[in-house]
């Protein structure tokens, strides 16, 4: 099971300096923050986008996602999105990255207009993602925490370029346990983010299995060689402990995890 980690655990690092932490501590590819103040950004020059590509190759990491905060399903007019949605694409095909990450941010009124909106958006992108080889993967997040939101969000769109982002604190958060989101977006596959919390009630970052969250019976739902990432929270956090010397560590928790789960290359227990 390949791992990778966001940028957003290490906010306004070099992409350089991110690649060597991932490429030191045992992790396959970088989920990269796409935002004001970050190395990856939709504003690069073509440039500073081949530099951007041939870093990431020189340290060996996949380029697993763009996350950008695109909010797909958001009031208002569909051009601003839609035209966000395109220049996020496109900057994903320069870098080799395989998906966009959007949020839904489908506000406060009724759930079915947040979805006719959300569709009508990622409906019109869908061909030109798939022409650049790059998938729009909508995150369990925000108006659509839970994973049977944002499947009734897709089945709307029904594309192959178009998929889900698991993250597991936010459908932990809604109720839904590891199983009920698992075959809520099975039809929608995209990569699985994991992180860990004290609680509801206090969300600071944590090292991997200090907290809550069930990460382990998450992993054991997913598919040999589902992409899985460490998302640390660390801007909106900043008591947490920084990311970098906590990689190891991270890394290490996720491995073994993955080797206890049986049709992962471990032998189940009794066997």
């Amino acid at each position: 099971m390949p791992l990778a980690y966001s940028t957003l655990g290490v906010p306004g690092l070099p992409l350089a300096e991110a690649a060597r932490l991932g490429a030191d501590h045992g992790w396959d590819g970088l989920e990269l923050r796409c935002a004001e103040g970050e190395s990856v950004h939709p504003a690069m020059t073509p440039g500073e986008r081949r530099a951007a590509a041939r870093t990431l190759r020189a340290h060996g990491l996949t380029p697993l996602a763009l996350a950008s905060y695109v909010g797909v399903a958001a009031p208002g007019p569909d051009t601003p999105v839609t035209d966000a949605l395109r220049s996020h694409l496109r900057l994903a095909a320069d870098l080799g990255a395989g998906a966009v990450r959007v949020f839904p941010r489908g506000g406060d009124g009724p759930r079915a207009e947040a979805d006719d909106r959300g569709a009508r958006r990622l409906a019109a992108v869908a061909q030109e993602a798939r022409a650049l080889g790059v998938r729009v993967l909508v995150e369990t997040h925000d108006s659509h925490r839970g994973g049977r939101a944002v499947a009734g969000l897709l089945a709307r769109v029904a594309h192959p370029a178009v998929g889900a982002l698991w993250d597991l604190m936010h459908t932990h958060l809604a109720g839904e346990t590891p199983a009920e989101t698992r075959a809520a977006l099975a039809p929608y596959p995209g990569h699985v983010q994991v992180k860990d919390i004290a609680g509801p009630h206090d969300r600071t970052p944590l090292p991997l299995g200090a907290g809550v969250l069930p990460i382990t019976d998450c992993l054991r739902l997913l598919p040999p060689g589902a992409w899985v990432c460490w998302e640390y929270e660390a801007p909106w956090h900043p008591a947490a402990a920084p990311l970098p010397p906590l990689l190891a560590s991270g890394a290490a928790f996720l491995t073994a995890a993955v080797e206890g789960v049986p049709g992962q290359g471990a032998v189940p227990d009794g066997a």
